[in-house]
């Protein structure tokens, strides 16, 4: 448990092909079917002229085969992070051309990816892959432009090597079933690499209820990778499942909810801390609200200006500026205790205000937007305050603001598109003409 198999091994090491890989329902895939399926899907990548594919899938197993086929054809895999038809035209120029599970409407070529359901005849090794080797994730940037961050293979060993030395016997034997998607590093790390690596059973769809959690087999017992998120929305009227371990992260777990889910569950959540940039940063296992946050190995932060700066074992030698800021204890653990700049997490997605605002005003009759977070009843949705063209403001009704709501579909994730919308005069400034984030605030106190 403690020496997890390299990423350029999972196919190439010698185990038997009858290996369970992933399962859904009475359906069950083995490491020789994945073998086939790699090798068929690498001779048609080998084909095709482009580099960088985007790998844009709701089935775990799919984008196994497609994560492994484009690296072991000398190919890039690029994690645009959605699959929305528009917002990947919008991004073509970032990749050559697309992977999926479905058919989807977007110009240049994609590639419809399946399983054949077949075992290869005889163990042919696949060409190796080069731990130097990226795989290329986008998140939003703070400028709203999708912001490219670089994982080598040898970051990703790395980052098993390090969960693996955590969670240790606690999840050996363990199946492993998710609610987060593959496509973000949190659930490419977890749900897709850590089980992978340490050869543990993968279910290939994603919980998006707890009744779909309550429902599971109960001769198994679950590692599941959840988020603050779907644990909040947890009905403990429903059966418990067998989970042992349940991992959190994305955002920061209410106390609430973490201990509503010990009452349930009967077990404690492993909260997981870091970002896209940083990998894995540290970890708790709270059983008391202010439980501070124990840093992984290596993790180093230094002051930066107004900023911590973060070096890693997971992160290239300069190190990240954290979006986070943090209170540290004498014994080098921490609290989190808010967020710089326009990037705040909603539901854990990373969610750029300033694109809110771009999206905003292109569309038809805003002159002026200004996005911020706005906190109603425990929850935190998007609010937009709006000056709008003559003509706008002739027409402004709640069916305008339902069309609005249409037209950003295409582009943002649902948590990003604003719940409250305030129409005014003129933006609200300083005596220096910037906007004052909390005057703006006060706009949105009550309901109009």
């Amino acid at each position: 448990m403690h020496n997890p198999l390299p990423l350029n091994q999972w196919l190439n090491a010698p185990r038997p092909d009858d290996t369970p890989v992933a399962w859904s329902g009475e359906r069950r895939w083995t490491l020789g079917e994945l073998r086939y399926d790699v090798h068929a899907l690498m001779a048609r990548l080998q084909q095709q002229e482009g580099e960088r594919w985007a790998l844009c899938f709701d089935d775990s197993y799919l984008f196994i085969v497609a994560l492994l086929a484009t690296l072991h054809a000398g190919k890039t895999p690029v994690l645009p992070g959605h699959s929305r038809e528009s917002q990947l035209d919008e991004q073509k120029a970032l990749f050559s051309g697309v992977l999926s599970d479905r058919t989807l409407n977007v110009s240049g070529p994609l590639l419809v990816v399946s399983s054949a359901c077949r075992r290869a005849t005889t163990f042919t090794p696949l060409p190796l892959i080069d731990d130097a080797r990226v795989i290329e994730l986008f998140t939003s940037g703070s400028t709203g432009v999708p912001e490219r961050i670089g994982k080598t293979i040898a970051q990703l060993d790395q980052e098993a090597r390090l969960l693996a030395a955590r969670f240790g016997e606690r999840i050996q034997g363990c199946s492993v079933v998710s609610s987060v998607v593959p496509q973000h590093l949190y659930g490419l790390t977890f749900r897709i690499v850590l089980p992978m690596a340490l050869g543990l059973v993968l279910h290939t769809g994603m919980l998006a209820y707890a009744e779909q959690l309550a429902a599971l087999e109960g001769d198994k017992r679950y590692l599941f990778i959840s988020s603050p998120a779907f644990l909040k929305r947890l009905d403990p009227q429903l059966a418990p499942p067998p989970v042992a371990v349940l991992v959190s992260a994305g955002g920061v777990l209410e106390w609430a909810a973490a201990c509503e889910t010990q009452r349930w569950l009967g077990l404690w959540p492993d909260e997981i801390y870091g970002s896209s940039e940083t990998g894995v940063l540290a970890w708790r296992y709270r059983q008391a609200e202010a439980d501070l946050w124990q840093p992984f190995p290596g993790v180093i932060f230094t002051r930066d200006n107004d900023a911590l700066r973060i070096t890693s074992p997971l992160i290239d030698a300069d190190g990240v500026l954290l979006d986070d800021r943090l209170q540290f204890a004498d014994n080098g653990q921490f609290s989190i205790v808010g967020r710089r700049g326009r990037v705040v997490k909603i539901e854990e997605k990373r969610i750029s205000l300033n694109e809110i605002e771009q999206r905003l005003l292109a569309l038809d009759g805003i002159r002026e937007a200004a996005a911020l977070p706005v906190t109603r009843g425990g929850r935190q949705g998007i609010g937009v305050l709006l000056v709008l063209s003559d003509a706008a403001r002739q027409r402004s009704s709640k069916a305008q603001i339902l069309a609005w709501r249409r037209a950003l579909r295409p582009w943002l994730e649902p948590v990003a598109i604003p719940r409250y919308w305030r129409i005014v005069d003129e933006m609200p400034v300083n005596s220096m003409n910037k906007r004052v984030y909390a005057q703006l605030q006060e706009l949105f106190h009550e309901d109009p």
